[in-house]
């Protein structure tokens, strides 16, 4: 066929590794594939993947990379008597010149028993080398012999850069692509078509491909696509429904808004006025079914349920007598509490149109199916395993996290798990803004997992969320604000005790002090879905400046309560900043804290054994890490809870301060080790602490003792967590 003929799709297939885009995971330099294909020493794989993400373009890569003989079968087309001809081959090839065969095999899922079995021993036997690319999981679809003589690959979609990629080298190709003519691409253009395009570049160069042959240059010879050309040339597509009609909808259209108004004598009238007319009853139900579902839903999750109910009784009855179920249904629905929090389900139908699909996070995929391979299902925190059945996990596509579908009601039935919904919400909310509430890392090749990191990543992902809502509550119930009270958050922007202020005081006001412009974005993102006149007034700066931000923008408040988490853990003038808090309290104001004891905190030295270190230089060392606590010019380092209550004191409070042990599991790498013994102007690490008393040979034995013994193992992290309550003196 003549090259130019071809689909562009075909025509610009990488025909190297450099021109390969995407899968860097794989493909990626210094990386095991890359280098076989480099030396010609591939071993039998096989590639899993989505379409168009590049497993027949690789294996089309490796044909022009090799020495040796390459013969392609499509699994779908070919049977026992094609690999039967490809054996011969290679066997013939392999006498006769010493040359090796690569039998590339796509579709090789679609390979029946009989057909994978034929193929197997000359794979085995090293007759020919396989390539298989298959879309579906290897580990359950292909010849499980064949899985394990064979490197396994997933290919992942390809991402909006590697499309862009893709497209570029689409309009810059002046041999394979279009770079000989002129195409003016919009960036609207571009973006939609990348958009729709899901990461399979074979769908976005043939949706170029239409729409650049399609369209009609310029009179100067310009090939302009739009958005609205790009929309034509990769098209979703659209339902639509005619919502005009006759007297049938308009009356059926006014009998339902008159259920979901609760207005029960317009109900009845139009549900009058239908049977009147000869209306079919079924077709009233069905409507009665659909709202009670619609607009009624957990507001009282009965609703479907008694209509149901009144549908069967008028099968059984018939009319005339069926129109009492009629009248009962309809009377039911339009007094019910109401609730249309299950629109959400179309506001995650709409994110899946107009978003790229994303991936099954691995911990959620089916382990039943593949337990050892690609990793899925592992890492997944049972529930019932869990206090209360729950458990902070990630259950939303990585890219989706945070979004939220489900708005609760005030409404009824519902409006009993609405706090429920959005307190758990909100602590996991937080524990992704620590940077805590991490992804289990995916599985892209068959290779051994790092078991020790794994168990403290699921560990952490179990705990962080339960442990930050426990300080949350018992930060409120210390506070106890009033419905009319304004709250002051510090140090927020995750969210953490922002929402819970917000419930609390639903006549008053929540203002949040957040450090950074990305705690500012964060906290107005989750905050879109309230009102305006409801959402928090957000404060970016330091604590220090809040006199002047207040000043700018409320400048006679005065707030009945403060609270936050570690705000004066790290403050260099400690006894300053309360004084600031205090003088934006009005008399009788309190302020409720959570503070982080840096003093009382995990010593390092106590999670060496004693017997591993030589008495004295244990001694020296114990002797050392304790001066850093005891030193009184670190105003970050030595305090404890009899100065932060002399503090307050002093700032013209009477504080209350009480102090509780935590315990969290903790995973040594060696990344933090390093951090812990390197040498750092500022700020300080452990090693310069300890090299005011041991010397630097001492300092790198120590270091490699910590190597040696704590490593890559989990271990119980001590923390001391002071509860402040102080009241501002009346005035």
């Amino acid at each position: 066929m003549n090259p130019i003929a071809a689909p562009l799709a075909d025509r610009l297939r990488p025909r190297t590794l450099d021109e390969f885009v995407g899968q860097e995971h794989i493909v990626g330099p210094g990386r095991l594939l890359r280098r076989a294909i480099q030396a010609d020493q591939l071993a039998s794989v096989i590639f899993a993947g989505p379409p168009g993400t590049g497993k027949t373009t690789l294996a089309r890569v490796i044909a022009n990379s090799t020495q040796g003989h390459f013969i392609s079968i499509n699994a779908v087309l070919a049977g026992v008597k094609e690999i039967r001809a490809a054996v011969e081959t290679a066997q013939e090839r392999r006498d006769r010149h010493n040359q090796r065969t690569i039998l590339f095999v796509d579709e090789v899922h679609r390979f029946n028993k009989s057909q994978q079995d034929a193929l197997l021993p000359w794979v085995e036997n090293g007759t020919v080398i396989l390539i298989g690319a298959t879309t579906e999981n290897p580990y359950f679809e292909v010849n499980k012999a064949l899985v394990s003589r064979s490197r396994i690959f997933q290919l992942k979609s390809l991402t909006a850069a590697d499309l862009v990629g893709v497209v570029y080298q689409a309009l810059t190709d002046a041999e394979r692509g279009y770079g000989d003519r002129a195409i003016q691409l919009d960036p609207e253009a571009l973006d939609h078509l990348v958009n729709v395009a899901n990461g399979d570049a074979r769908s976005l160069l043939n949706a170029l491909e239409l729409a650049v042959e399609t369209t009609t240059p310029t009179p100067t010879g310009t090939i302009h696509i739009d958005l609205a050309v790009a929309e034509e040339s990769i098209q979703q597509r659209a339902v639509l429904y005619d919502k005009e009609g006759d007297a049938h909808f308009d009356i059926i259209s006014a009998f339902i808004k008159s259920l979901r108004g609760s207005d029960p004598d317009a109900a009845l009238y139009w549900l009058a006025r239908m049977v009147y007319a000869g209306e079919d009853p079924r077709f009233i139900f069905r409507r009665m079914l659909i709202l009670a579902s619609e607009d009624v839903g957990l507001a009282d999750p009965e609703a479907v349920a008694r209509v149901n109910a009144c549908a069967a009784t008028f099968d059984r009855v018939g009319m005339p007598e069926g129109r009492y179920p009629l009248a009962q249904a309809a009377l039911y629905l339009a007094t019910a509490p109401k609730s249309n929090s299950v629109m959400g389900f179309f506001d995650a139908l709409a994110a899946v149109e107009r978003e790229r699909e994303a991936d099954v996070p691995s911990h959620l995929k089916d382990a039943n199916r593949d337990k050892h391979s690609f990793g899925h299902g592992a890492n997944y925190l049972y529930p019932h395993a869990y206090r209360d059945h729950w458990v902070a996990q990630q259950y939303l596509p990585t890219a989706l996290q945070g979004q939220v579908f489900y708005q609760p009601s005030e409404q009824g039935f519902e409006a009993g798990i609405r706090t429920q919904v959005e307190r758990r919400r909100e602590a996991q909310l937080a524990a992704i803004a620590e940077g805590l509430d991490v992804t289990a890392p995916e599985i892209l090749t068959y290779s051994p997992t790092n078991k020790a990191q794994e168990r403290w990543l699921q560990r952490t992902l179990s705990q962080t969320g339960e442990r930050l809502a426990q300080v949350r509550d018992r930060l409120f119930e210390m506070a106890q604000p009033q419905r009319h009270h304004t709250i002051l958050e510090l140090n927020g922007g995750n969210g953490l005790l922002t929402w819970e202020a917000l419930r609390r005081v639903p006549e008053g006001g929540v203002y949040v002090q957040v450090p950074t412009s990305t705690d500012v974005e964060r906290l107005q993102a989750q905050a879109e879905a309230l009102p305006e006149l409801l959402r928090p007034t957000i404060l970016q700066g330091p604590v220090q400046q809040l006199p002047a931000l207040l000043t700018a923008q409320a400048p006679e408040i005065r707030f009945d309560h403060i609270v936050g988490r570690n705000v004066l853990m790290v403050a260099v003038n400690r006894p300053g900043l309360i004084r600031i808090c205090v003088s934006l309290l009005q008399s009788g104001g309190k302020i409720t804290l959570a503070e982080t004891m840096p003093r009382h905190s995990q010593r390092l030295y106590r999670l060496l054994d004693p017997a591993h270190v030589e008495p004295d230089l244990y001694q020296r060392l114990v002797t050392a890490e304790e001066a850093i606590y005891a030193d009184t010019s670190d105003p970050k380092m030595s305090w404890d809870h009899t100065d932060l209550k002399l503090d307050f004191e002093q700032a013209g409070c009477r504080a209350q301060i009480e102090t509780i042990q935590t315990i969290a599991e903790m995973y040594i790498s060696a990344t933090l080790i390093e951090r812990w013994f390197a040498i750092a102007a500022h700020p300080p690490t452990y090693a310069n602490h300890l090299s005011h008393y041991l010397s630097e040979l001492e300092i790198n034995w120590v270091g490699k003792l910590f190597q040696r013994y704590l490593q890559e193992k989990t271990i119980s992290w001590v923390s001391t967590i002071a509860f402040v309550q102080a009241e501002k003196s009346l005035t």
